[in-house]
């Protein structure tokens, strides 16, 4: 259940910020971000040691360009057909790369949904299967489920516990979101808790338990055996002067494990 926040206010002096929470099983082994793929040597992110690719990846700009970032959620719909199916991982690095995915062959995706953000703005490229869709984010601040923009994808969870965890958590840090300053992080020497402000405490679980319906930071066990939970947690910043990239580990393996605190990337 990865979601991903959106603030965008065009005339603010950093117009864009993204949010992205990446969920995930524990056993599954990552990497933390760096530049991973000589194939794309400008993108920077976290590595996904299963298949290669990643959930998220920035490009942060030569001196004086705009940056940008593709961070990518599973999406609910018909999969790819088992003989031709490639990586969704890929996906933000081609992004990111092209600028899009218009001369990607969707048809060999599982369902998604694509966060392309920059400075001027964000989209949403949405693909469940059957026709690919476009969404270009409005000002305010917006979510992107696994459910899509809002939760309103036209391919869309039949399991009424996710559906219900992803309202729960979407309506309650929305909220608090929307109660806090607004932060103006820019490139430069201040720390991720000057950088970010009254978001931080928000971001890092705003005090929920790790199985709170609405937890931000989260752990399930859901009978298989296997731990379920939030790996890592992005913050993004986009203005004229360039990318702000903090990335923190969260406690997915144990109940109040600690993560190894905020990392500058860029």
């Amino acid at each position: 259940m990865c979601t991903a926040f959106v603030s965008i206010e065009p005339t603010a002096s950093v117009p864009v910020l993204l949010l992205s929470v990446r969920d995930e099983y524990a056993g599954r082994r990552w990497s933390p971000p760096d530049h991973h793929w000589p194939a794309h040597p400008a993108a920077v992110g976290g590595l996904d040691l299963a298949a290669g690719g990643t959930w998220l990846a920035v490009d942060p700009g030569a001196a004086g360009a705009a940056g940008a970032a593709a961070c990518l959620l599973n999406g609910f719909g018909t999969m790819a057909p088992a003989r031709a199916r490639l990586s969704r991982g890929e996906l933000p690095l081609i992004a990111l790369r092209d600028g899009g995915l218009d001369r990607v062959d969707l048809e060999r995706y599982d369902p998604f949904h694509l966060v392309l953000a920059g400075p001027a703005g964000a989209r949403v490229l949405s693909w469940g299967g059957r026709t690919p869709a476009e969404y270009d984010l409005p000002s305010g601040l917006n979510v992107v489920l696994n459910d899509g923009p809002e939760g309103l994808a036209a391919d869309r969870t039949a399991s009424e516990l996710v559906r219900s965890l992803m309202a729960a958590r979407a309506a309650h840090f929305r909220a608090r979101f929307e109660s806090a300053a607004r932060p103006a992080p820019v490139p430069g020497p201040a720390t991720t808790e000057q950088a970010w402000g009254a978001w931080l405490p928000i971001v890092s679980g705003d005090g929920l338990a790790l199985d709170d319906p609405a937890a931000l930071i989260q752990r399930r066990e859901f009978g298989d055996g296997r731990i379920w939970g939030s790996s890592s947690i992005s913050l993004l910043a986009f203005g004229p002067d360039g990318v702000r990239y903090d990335f923190g580990r969260a406690p997915v393996a144990e109940p109040g494990a600690p993560g190894d605190g905020w990392r500058r990337i860029g």
